[in-house]
């Protein structure tokens, strides 16, 4: 018994560096980033009925194919303004674009979103998704062709 006493002792030091370290990241979680730059209008997810549309259980839909990947990552970095439809409800909304991002905070919050849905595993969306396009600046009205073609090809929840 004291043998497993000094042992567990002796990982005390090792726990609370390996906690300090873990508190020193510089990367804020994805939840913290989602909720400083999405989540002031989308909420927790489940959006505003009438003027604010949900993300989670579409997000991993969307992100199911590669156009549906790099279609999420042009909203993020282009915005997108008129009229939507999601789960079968009218939007009418500007959305503005979140080019102040970093590629890969982009992507955490677009993965992240992605795995609070039904689809197991969750589609991930890339970091070079996002590089994609931030240098292929296409402005909201190319984002809504976009959604269009979506909506004929693969459908759009």
């Amino acid at each position: 018994m004291p043998t497993t006493i000094r042992l567990s002792r002796s990982l005390l030091p090792v726990m609370a560096i390996l906690l300090f370290l873990g508190g020193c990241s510089r990367h804020p979680t994805a939840r913290y980033l989602y909720g400083s730059n999405c989540g002031i209008c989308h909420h927790g997810g489940q959006g505003m009925a009438g003027s604010v549309p949900p993300l989670i259980g579409r997000i991993d839909r969307i992100a199911a194919t590669p156009e549906g990947r790099a279609y999420l990552a042009a909203v993020l970095m282009n915005g997108l303004s008129g009229p939507i439809k999601a789960n079968g409800s009218p939007y009418n909304a500007e959305m503005p674009l979140f080019r102040y991002l970093k590629d890969d905070q982009a992507a955490t919050i677009l993965t992240w979103l992605s795995e609070q849905g039904g689809t197991k595993p969750a589609p991930k969306i890339m970091p070079e998704d996002v590089a994609y396009a931030r240098a292929h600046r296409i402005g909201a009205s190319g984002v809504a062709n976009l959604r269009d073609k979506l909506s004929h090809t693969q459908g759009m929840p």
